[in-house]
């Protein structure tokens, strides 16, 4: 199965030297759940478009420093992309600045959160389970680093994952498309390195801390489980297309 991954954001220079870019991330991240999966890169973050969104089995947005408001050049076609993705029925998932501007293109609404930044290791309570998620699972623990949340969800959204921080975490619409706020593919060592390059300038030194602390707690991030939960609902989709197809 062929995923297209739309990269929405580019790693600064201090953390370009260490880290791979975010498409490598995503790779990686779903080759934990053992599929057979092939990936191709679309860069919309530097105007680059896909022909069509049959182009791959299915797509993926990644995380961005950008906001959704702030409509650069390359957002539009993004936008139009994920509406004709909607309507087709292929199967799209969304991951933080993905799961804001689904949301957006959908007719949601998304700012900067009165709340502040979510940073560090976030538990998140599963409000539906829905097939893809082997196991029933009550709660979901991701890294997150971000200050914009979805205030007001499309009418064909669905909540399945929620926080008292972030109560719109996970979203579904139809059975065709999924997109969460934090970030299951995040390393731990890449979350510390944001918040060692961000804390006391960029995030409050305060929320840093107990970003750090939270991480430090014993609890871990489900980062397989949700690899899984990806994979599960791509290969599902796919299954359920042919299956109408026949």
């Amino acid at each position: 199965m062929k995923i297209g991954i739309l990269e929405a954001g580019l790693l600064r220079e201090r953390m370009a030297a260490r880290f791979d870019p975010y498409p490598v991330m995503f790779a990686d991240f779903l080759g934990l759940a053992h599929r057979d999966f092939e990936f191709e890169t679309v860069s919309a973050v530097r105007g680059e478009t896909a022909a069509s969104v049959h182009d791959c089995d299915g797509w993926l947005i990644t995380g961005s420093r950008h906001g959704v408001y702030d409509k650069l050049e390359w957002m539009g076609p993004l936008l139009d992309f994920v509406r004709d993705i909607a309507a087709s029925g292929v199967p799209l998932i969304g991951v933080c600045f993905g799961h804001q501007i689904i949301a957006q293109a959908l007719g949601g609404e998304v700012t900067k959160s009165v709340k502040g930044w979510g940073v560090g290791l976030h538990v998140y309570q599963v409000d539906q389970a829905h097939s893809w998620m082997q196991g029933g699972p009550r709660q979901a623990a991701m890294y997150a680093f971000h200050q914009d949340q979805i205030v007001e969800c499309p009418d064909s959204a669905r909540v399945f994952l929620s926080s008292e921080f972030c109560p719109y975490a996970g979203l579904s619409y139809g059975d065709s498309i999924i997109s969460v706020q934090a970030h299951p593919e995040f390393a731990e060592a890449y979350e510390v390195a944001l918040l060692e390059a961000y804390g006391g300038s960029v995030v409050p030194e305060d929320v840093t801390a107990q970003a750090l602390a939270s991480m430090r707690s014993g609890t871990k991030a489900d980062t397989e489980m949700v690899a899984n939960w990806f994979a599960e609902f791509f290969l599902s989709r796919r299954a359920l297309a042919a299956a109408s197809n026949s």
